[in-house]
């Protein structure tokens, strides 16, 4: 039997969870490799300033769809894939109106007050009739992506993705080259792209589901979401209010720099997204069990894995940000340390909140969220102003951390109210791994400044990982359960 052979036999016989896993990994890192590969483009294409303007609109997209849209693409879907299992297409159907009905009651009060919010925002009618555009349309091809993710359905996801993927780049460098006017060019073709699918995926979802209302539906959705908007809103807050306070407090080219760190950890959050996304409903059936052990042991796995990634990941900064950017984005490598090791503690916290999402606990979720967000903004307000636009990629870990463990002390109330002794999750362990990461990310921005020393210390991991590659092969599978 033959190499391939082998592998393809291997490969049958991997669980569904698993299999799904790994494409969903594929499909965001295939997403997110087309934007890094045309990163270097348009970072050529554009100054520094257009792309800061480019960078504040995604920005500001971000956090107004939590509140224009609900954010009714979240942890609703999951669960009512589950509550209403018999009438999937009729729940993401209605989802569609309910996002529908919301976004156009907040555009009717943009038209109303609309030279307020330009000046608020910062950005020009043009650029908010295209947000209100692609608030209309994306949030239907995120309903339909969750519900791939749920029922295991990777190939028709890797698929729309790739399209996506391909499409958006492309018709954004033609979009630039071909005008003068290159941030509205570079706006407007991204949100085309998403319009566009979001528009097919939206009249093919309403026929499927054929309503746009259904008052039940609508209302277990409003009663579930309501209070997590502040939460989600404290999560984007606590992601994208640094560039805009840059932009505001220090300018465009200092946030195009911080917006480039920040781009390129956000590889690591779709590994987040992709392990989630099939470690959920594993998760929420030992839950259900009561298979507490298992939950804690893959949990352990999963966090020291990432740990070991995000590391690595910070150890080949400075050649990362050189291969995806120009020499005028270099200084980024002072932010990218803290801002990629801050994914591991949303690895973490958004682990916890599945715990707290499982017994339908989102009020008290919304609680500390709010002051984890609010924290953040008082202290880049605080330290933007005192030490620089770098101190942003510091207030956000620190923030971070704050959440993890907001989040894991709130989980184990609720396991405890529920009468539930065993933990769910090995937090020895956890602490241990959030140490490790955060002395690792202080030893290499130590190490940036001597790249000799840095090359010396990736040889010696390397011959010690090559060594030793049976022992951690052997303890993968130990912790996988092999």
């Amino acid at each position: 039997m033959g190499i391939a052979s082998k592998i393809k036999t291997k490969y049958s016989t991997l669980p569904i969870g698993v299999k799904a896993a790994f494409w969903f990994t594929i499909c965001n890192l295939l997403q997110k490799a087309v934007t890094m590969i045309t990163l270097p483009i348009f970072t050529r294409l554009l100054s520094t300033e257009q792309y800061g303007t480019f960078t504040v609109y995604q920005s500001w997209y971000s956090i107004i769809s939590i509140i224009v849209t609900l954010n009714l693409s979240g942890g609703v879907v999951n669960t009512g894939m589950v509550k209403y299992e018999d009438r999937r297409s009729r729940f993401i159907s209605a989802l569609q109106g309910l996002s529908t009905a919301v976004t156009m009651a907040f555009f009717i009060v943009y038209l109303i007050w609309h030279n307020f919010f330009n000046s608020l925002f910062q950005l020009s009618s043009v650029f908010i009739l295209t947000m209100f555009i692609q608030l209309l349309f994306e949030p239907a091809y995120l309903f339909w992506a969750q519900r791939q993710r749920y029922e295991y359905r990777y190939k028709s996801l890797i698929a729309v993705t790739f399209i996506i993927a391909l499409i958006g780049p492309i018709l954004g460098v033609i979009a630039v080259i071909s005008t003068d006017y290159k941030s509205e060019a570079r706006v407007i073709s991204y949100a085309l792209v998403q319009i566009c699918v979001g528009l097919v995926l939206y009249i093919v979802q309403a026929c499927r589901g054929k309503t746009l209302f259904d008052k039940e539906m609508w209302k277990f959705a409003l009663a579930f979401n309501l209070p997590l908007v502040p939460h989600y809103l404290s999560q984007m807050i606590l992601g994208q209010s640094d560039r805009i306070m840059i932009s505001r407090m220090v300018g465009d080219s200092q946030a195009a720099i911080y917006g480039v760190a920040y781009n390129l950890a956000s590889v690591l959050s779709l590994l987040i997204n992709a392990v989630n996304s099939s470690f959920v409903p594993s998760m929420y059936e030992n839950i259900k069990n009561k298979k507490y052990k298992s939950v804690r042991k893959t949990a352990s796995f999963l966090a020291l894995f990432m740990g070991v990634v995000i590391s690595v990941f910070i150890l080949f900064g400075p050649e990362i940000i050189l291969l995806f950017t120009t020499k005028e984005y270099l200084q980024t490598k002072w932010i990218f340390p803290p801002v990629a090791a801050s994914v591991f503690f949303t690895f973490l916290y958004v682990m916890f909140i599945n715990v707290e999402f499982y017994y339908e606990k989102t009020k008290y979720v919304m609680a500390v969220s709010i002051v984890g967000a609010g924290l953040n903004v008082a202290l880049n307000f605080f330290f933007i102003e005192k030490f620089g636009y770098i101190a942003a990629g510091y207030t956000t870990v620190f923030c971070y951390i704050l959440f993890a463990v907001g989040h894991y002390a709130l989980e184990r109330v609720i396991l405890k109210k529920k009468g539930i002794t065993q933990p769910v999750f090995d937090g020895g362990k956890l602490l241990l791994y959030s140490i490790a990461v955060l002395v690792f990310m202080t030893f290499c921005i130590f190490l940036y400044k001597y790249n000799v020393v840095r090359y010396v210390v990736i040889g010696i991991i390397t011959v010690v990982a090559l060594i030793n590659y049976r022992k951690i092969i052997k303890v993968i599978k130990q912790a996988l359960g092999k």
